[in-house]
């Protein structure tokens, strides 16, 4: 397939979903360097940090995160990181944009992409805006040679050989005989550009009730109210409405493309995915890098 990336650049301010903090980025178009293609990097000050899984970060992007599991994708090194990549990743996934480079504006070199609506969308239009271009040369997407399992007790990710691209998302927050308001669902997802803008990208991030108050009791979304973030009571959305059916495991899908874009090119494979979150993501591209080694 062709590289592609973006006609000209665009500009997204806001502030961090878990840092509050403001920044401002700039996608911008990369066409290489000397005809060698370098793929999504991203630019903080003077360090330049490749979108791939080698550069993970784990540094917390909130002191809460030093004990529990990242709820966010971050990339980087010693000297500057990013977190919250993952929505941004998954509208160039969406988008098939192989080549972009992503200037961050931000007063700290451990910094956030803004979160904006909690979706991919506000990306998805912006660079909807100004086009894609093919670049001069192709790419060669990652094909599986055997089936990758990854498993965390009752949550699992897949990966299989296919001849396209089909990702598969399966949201269930029942345990055993319990309930919960989020209904169970499957959602998928199969390359097609029309359909990640209209049944993908509009899927914003979400939390229980319960989970927002444990959150604002380590100190985070103190900035949100429900009227800003997806927050799902007893009821339904508190102060909100859902702007999809099955909005919640189409968010959970969005961030699954957005994680397994960190394998450095396009991924054609069968990924299933059963009530998986970032981290289990992050071993799934892991494995299929080594794989390929």
């Amino acid at each position: 397939m062709n590289r592609t990336t973006l006609q000209r650049e665009v500009r997204l301010s806001g502030v961090g979903l878990f840092t509050a903090e403001p920044a401002t980025l700039i996608i911008a178009p990369n066409m290489g360097i000397d005809t060698i293609h370098t793929g999504i990097v991203f630019q903080i000050g003077d360090q330049l940090i490749s979108a791939t899984i080698a550069n993970l970060s784990d540094i917390p992007v909130h002191p809460a995160f030093r004990s529990i599991k990242p709820r966010c994708t971050s990339v980087g090194n010693t000297s500057a990181s990013v977190a919250t990549v993952e929505h941004l990743l998954s509208a160039l996934a969406g988008l098939g944009i192989t080549d972009a480079t992503i200037k961050i504006r931000s007063e700290r070199p451990h910094t956030e992409i803004p979160i904006l609506d909690g979706s991919a969308l506000d990306f998805v239009n912006a660079i909807h805006a100004v086009g894609v271009v093919p670049l001069d040369t192709d790419v060669e997407p990652i094909t599986i040679a055997q089936p990758i399992r990854i498993e965390d007790g009752e949550s699992s990710i897949t990966v299989e050989p296919a001849d396209t691209p089909i990702y598969s998302y399966t949201l269930d927050y029942t345990q055993h005989d319990h309930t919960s308001p989020i209904p169970a669902a499957t959602v998928a997802w199969t390359g097609d550009r029309t359909d990640y803008i209209e049944l993908v990208a509009p899927a914003r991030t979400f939390c229980l009730d319960s989970e927002a108050d444990a959150m604002h009791s380590a100190g985070l979304f103190t900035h949100l109210n429900p009227k800003d973030m997806l927050v799902i009571g007893d009821a339904g959305p508190i102060d909100n409405a859902y702007r999809l059916d099955d909005e919640c495991a189409r968010h959970k899908l969005l961030d699954l493309i957005g994680d397994l874009s960190l394998v450095g090119r396009p991924l054609c494979a069968r990924i299933t995915a059963i009530k998986s979150g970032h981290a289990l993501a992050h071993r799934a591209a892991a494995a299929i890098i080594e794989q390929l080694n």
